[in-house]
C-alpha cells in the first residue's frame, strides 16, 4: 500500500489517519472545508468563542488510548478536568437538579425533590453499568465484520441487555418521580435518538457520563481536533482542504482514486471515508458498484435528529447558568413525536445551553457568557422551509430562556448567529443535515449500521458517527480503530 487518502477531517478521518501514517503508510486527507474537525467545530467573534459541536467529552481513554499508540504523551496534547456539577436540570415547573458523578452529591440532590427515589437512581446506575460490561466488549470495541467477530456476542448476554423494551418503558419500570423519569430518557439524545422508539439497551449512556465521568477539555472541545491534527502532522499527514470530493472511482472492485470538483484527480492505494456513510455509498459510488438493494436500503436509513443552534454572546452573567444546563419542556412525549413523527421543531422544546464561560473565562470578555444554545430538531423533510422558520423559532427559545430565568437575555446579546439543519447538511453532507450520523431508533440499528470495510470493494473503508459502532466522540473514535483494524487482518491475509 503506497497511498492511503482519508475523505474528510472529521475525529473519524483525523483519527484514521494518525494511525496508519503510525504504521508507516503515506497519508493524505481531503477535506471539504477549510479547517478540521468536521462538526467538532468553532466560531471566534467579538471576543467569543464557541464550541460549535460536542460540548462534553466522555470515555477520554480512547483518546489516551490513540495518542498512546501513536508513541506520544496524552498530556502533551491536552489537558482535561471533569465538571463538577456535571450538569444543572431546571423542569418546568421551576425545580432544579444539580447532577454529578459523585453518587453521594447526586443523591444529596434528589433527596430534596424525589426523597423516595434516591434507592431507585442507585439501582438504575448499577443496571447501567451491568449493561456497559455486556455490551461493551461484544459490541461497541468488536468491528462485528467476520465470523469471528460475531462469536464474541454471547446470544445469552444479548437476551439480559434489555434490547427487546425501550428506554422510555425501563426507565418507567425503575423511578417513580417524573423529575427523575426525565431525567435518564434524556441520555438518548447523546446519539439522536428517542427514548420512546429507541431499545433499553441505551441506557448504557448514563453509564458513561455518570459513573465513568464527563469531561471538559481546557480551551474547548474543540482542542481535540486541533490536538489530533498536530499529532497528524507530526506523522507526516498531507492535508488538502478545501477540496470537495465529487466522485470515487472504482476499478475491479478496488478504489483507484478520488474526483474533486474542480476535475482534479487523486490516486490511492487505499480510502478511508470519513464522509458520512450515505454520502459515501449513495452519491460519491458510481451505480453498479454495490447493489441497488444495499444502496436503497442506505438510502431509506433512519437518520438521527438534527439540531436547531443559537450562538449567543451576552454582555452579562446569570447565578442560575453553570457550564452545562438543560431547561426541560413539560411534554417529553410530544416532544420527540414531533420530531421524529411529525418532522417539525417541537412547540416546547428542551432547551440546553452550554456557557463555557462558567469554565474557561477566555471564552468570553469579562462579565461577559457565551451560550451555545441547542434544541433537537428533526432532520431535512421536503415539509419545511426553513428560511421561513428560523427566525421566528429563534425568538421562541430566547423567549423561553428568559421565562426560565434568563432575565433580560434578549438586550443583552451582542453577537448572534443561527445554525439549522440545512447548514449541516450544506457544511458537513450529513445524511439529511442530521448531527449525530444514524438514529439508533430500532432494536437491531447496532447490526443495521454500515460496518468499518466495504463487503463489496475490496480497500475501502467507512468511519464516523454514520458507522459502526455510533455516533458521539467516543463511538466515532472506536470507529477509526475497527476500521485500522480491519486493515492490518487484510495486511496480515
Amino acid at each position: 500500500m503506497s497511498r492511503v487518502v482519508v475523505i474528510g477531517a472529521g475525529i473519524g478521518g483525523l483519527a484514521s489517519a494518525v494511525l496508519l501514517a503510525n504504521r508507516g503508510l503515506s497519508v493524505m486527507v481531503v477535506e471539504k472545508n477549510a479547517t478540521v474537525g468536521g462538526k467538532m467545530n468553532r466560531v471566534i467573534s467579538n471576543g467569543y468563542t464557541f464550541d460549535t459541536g460536542p460540548s462534553l467529552l466522555t470515555m477520554p481513554f480512547l483518546l489516551e488510548q490513540l495518542f498512546d499508540e501513536c508513541g506520544q504523551v496524552f498530556d502533551d496534547f491536552l489537558q482535561i478536568e471533569e465538571l463538577d456539577p456535571l450538569c444543572r436540570y431546571t423542569y418546568s415547573d421551576g425545580t432544579t437538579f444539580d447532577n454529578y458523578s459523585d453518587r453521594k452529591k447526586s443523591i444529596q440532590e434528589i433527596a430534596t425533590f424525589a426523597p423516595s427515589d434516591t434507592e431507585n437512581y442507585l439501582k438504575f446506575l448499577d443496571r447501567a453499568e451491568q449493561i456497559y460490561n455486556k455490551t461493551a466488549d461484544a459490541f461497541l470495541f468488536n468491528p462485528l465484520y467476520s465470523f469471528g467477530d460475531f462469536l464474541k456476542v454471547n446470544p445469552l448476554k444479548f437476551l439480559g441487555i434489555d434490547a427487546f423494551s425501550t428506554v422510555a418503558h425501563k426507565v418507567d419500570d425503575t423511578v417513580n418521580s417524573p423529575y427523575l423519569r426525565q431525567f435518564f430518557k434524556r441520555f438518548t439524545t447523546y446519539n439522536g435518538s428517542s427514548p420512546f422508539r429507541a431499545p433499553a439497551t441505551l441506557n448504557v449512556i448514563p453509564h458513561v457520563e455518570l459513573n465513568q465521568g464527563g469531561y471538559y477539555v481546557r480551551g474547548g472541545l474543540y482542542r481535540i481536533a486541533e490536538a489530533l491534527y498536530e499529532l497528524a502532522i507530526k506523522l507526516g499527514v498531507d492535508f488538502t482542504f478545501s477540496s470537495e470530493v465529487n466522485s470515487i472511482t472504482i476499478e475491479n472492485k478496488k478504489v483507484k482514486q478520488i474526483v474533486l470538483e474542480t476535475g482534479s484527480v487523486i490516486a490511492c492505494d487505499l480510502l478511508f471515508s470519513n464522509s458520512d456513510a450515505t454520502e459515501t455509498l449513495v452519491k460519491l459510488l458510481p451505480d453498479g458498484t454495490i447493489s441497488q438493494r444495499k444502496k436503497e436500503k442506505q438510502k431509506n436509513i433512519e437518520p438521527s435528529c438534527s439540531g436547531f443552534v443559537l450562538l449567543l454572546g451576552c454582555n452579562r452573567k446569570w447565578e442560575n447558568l453553570i457550564h452545562h444546563n438543560i431547561f426541560f419542556s413539560s411534554n417529553y412525549e410530544q416532544e420527540f413525536a414531533d420530531i421524529f413523527e411529525r418532522k417539525m421543531l417541537p412547540d416546547e422544546p428542551t432547551i440546553y445551553v452550554a456557557n463555557s464561560s462558567f469554565t474557561d473565562t477566555h471564552h468570553a470578555p469579562e462579565n461577559a457568557s457565551n451560550l451555545f444554545v441547542l434544541v433537537n430538531a428533526p432532520y431535512l423533510h421536503n415539509s419545511q422551509n426553513w428560511e421561513e422558520i428560523t427566525p421566528n423559532y429563534a425568538n421562541k427559545i430566547i423567549d423561553i430562556l428568559q421565562k426560565s430565568g434568563l432575565e433580560k437575555l434578549r438586550e443583552s446579546i451582542e453577537f448572534q448567529q443561527i445554525i439549522t439543519p440545512e447548514d449541516f447538511y450544506a457544511k458537513y453532507r450529513s445524511n439529511k443535515g442530521s448531527i449525530y450520523g444514524t438514529s439508533s431508533n430500532d432494536k437491531f440499528s447496532v447490526f443495521l449500521r454500515p460496518r468499518n470495510k466495504s463487503r463489496e470493494i475490496d480497500n475501502l473503508y467507512l468511519v464516523g458517527g454514520s458507522t459502526h459502532p455510533g455516533g458521539g466522540i467516543p463511538l466515532v473514535l472506536q470507529s477509526a480503530f475497527n476500521a485500522v483494524t480491519l486493515f492490518d487482518r487484510d495486511r496480515r491475509n
